[in-house]
C-alpha cells in the first residue's frame, strides 16, 4: 500500500500504533453463549458492532497481506500472544467475523513461520477444551478449513509433532455429539493424513471406530463416508494390521437395526476400486464373505432393495471365482 506519491505507509514506526489499533477495536470478550441455542437449528446470532469491526478486520488484512511489511521485522508487533487472541475470537456467533479470522490467520500463518508451532498449539488447546470439556464451539469448522492447508503443506516423512496432532487433537474430534457440524472439514484433515502416510490409517481407524457413533444412524452414515474414502488410500500392509477391527465393525453395521445404516454399508461395495483392488476384494474373500453373511440381519433380508444389493455382491464374488477359473491350469488343459 503506498500513497499517490510512492510512498510506504506501512513501515515499522507505525507498526505498534496500528496494531494497539486493532487490539483495541477487535480483540474483546465475546459476549456468553444462550443456553439454548443449538447452532445446527438455530439463526447465528449476528454481532451488532459488526460495520465497525469490518473495517477493523479489513485493515489488518491488508497489512498481513501488504508486500511491504517484512515478516522478519513485523513479528515483534503481529506476536504470539496477538495470534493467540485471534484464535480465542473464533468462538464469536457471526459467520462473518469467524470468515475474516479464517483468512486473516491464514495469511499469518504463512507470512511469519516462527509462529507456525504456536499456531497449531493454540488451535490444538481449543480442540482439546472443546471434545474434553465443553462440547460447544462456534469455530471448529472455520479452524480445520485452516488446518487442512497447513496438512496439505506437512513435508514428508511427517514429524512426530504432526503425527502427535493427528492422535490426540483430530482424531477425537469424531467424539462430540455435533459432529455432524464440522464434519465435511475434519474429514478432509483426516484424507490429507493418509495420503501423506498410508501408515496413518491404521491410528485412524482404531480411534475412529472408539469414537462410533453406534446409536445415532445419521451420524453413523456419515462416519461410513468417511470410511469409504478412507479404504481408497489403504494399502495392503495396513490392512493386515486393521482387518480385524475393520470387518469386525463392517459387520456391525450390516446388522444394524437401521434401515439407512446397512444399506450405506452395502454400498461399500458398489466402490469399484474397493471391489477391484482394495479391501473388498476377491483377494480377501475369507474376511469379506463372513462380513456380509455371517450376521444374515433377518429385519432387511426380505427388503427388495436389499435382495437386490446381496445379489448384486453374490454376482460379484461368482464372476470373480469364474474368471479365476478360467484362468487356471486346469481349465486350460480341458480345452
Amino acid at each position: 500500500m503506498n500513497t499517490p506519491a510512492g510512498q510506504k505507509i506501512f513501515t515499522e514506526s507505525v507498526m505498534q500504533d496500528l496494531m494497539d489499533c486493532v487490539k483495541a477495536n477487535v480483540c474483546r470478550a465475546l459476549p456468553p453463549a444462550t443456553d439454548d441455542f443449538d447452532p445446527e437449528e438455530d439463526e447465528p446470532v449476528l454481532e451488532p458492532a459488526w460495520p465497525h469491526l469490518q473495517v477493523a478486520y479489513e485493515f489488518f488484512l491488508r497489512f498481513v497481506v501488504s508486500s511491504e511489511v517484512n515478516a522478519k521485522v513485523a513479528k515483534r508487533y503481529v506476536d504470539p500472544s496477538f495470534c493467540l487472541q485471534l484464535v480465542e475470537l473464533f468462538d464469536s456467533e457471526d459467520p462473518r467475523e469467524r470468515d475474516y479470522l479464517k483468512t486473516i490467520l491464514h495469511r499469518i500463518y504463512g507470512k511469519f513461520m516462527s509462529h507456525r508451532s504456536f499456531i497449531r498449539k493454540a488451535i490444538s488447546n481449543v480442540f482439546y477444551r472443546f471434545v474434553y470439556e465443553t462440547e460447544r464451539h462456534n469455530g471448529i469448522g472455520e479452524l480445520l478449513e485452516i488446518l487442512g492447508s497447513i496438512i496439505n503443506g506437512f513435508a514428508i516423512p511427517l514429524k512426530k509433532e504432526h503425527l502427535q496432532f493427528l492422535v490426540r487433537a483430530l482424531i477425537p474430534l469424531h467424539k462430540p455429539k455435533c459432529v455432524g457440524m464440522y464434519h465435511q472439514q475434519l474429514s478432509y484433515c483426516i484424507i490429507q493424513y493418509v495420503e501423506k502416510d498410508p501408515d496413518t490409517a491404521i491410528h485412524i481407524l482404531t480411534g475412529f471406530f472408539r469414537c462410533w457413533p453406534w446409536s445415532c444412524s445419521s451420524k453413523q452414515v456419515l462416519f461410513l463416508n468417511e470410511l469409504e474414502e478412507i479404504l481408497e488410500l489403504l494399502g495392503a500392509d495396513q490392512l493386515v494390521t486393521i482387518a480385524p477391527i475393520l470387518f469386525d465393525n463392517l459387520s456391525r453395521c450390516l446388522n444394524s437395526n437401521h434401515f439407512q445404516v446397512v444399506e450405506r454399508a452395502l454400498f461399500l461395495w458398489n466402490n469399484e476400486h474397493l471391489v477391484n483392488n482394495g479391501c473388498l476384494s476377491r483377494q480377501n474373500a475369507n474376511m469379506v464373505l463372513p462380513t456380509i453373511y455371517g450376521g444374515k440381519n433377518e429385519r432387511f433380508l426380505y427388503s427388495l432393495p436389499f435382495l437386490c444389493l446381496f445379489s448384486h455382491l453374490a454376482n460379484i464374488f461368482a464372476q470373480a471365482n469364474i474368471l479365476a477359473h478360467k484362468r487356471s491350469p486346469h481349465a486350460q488343459h480341458k480345452r
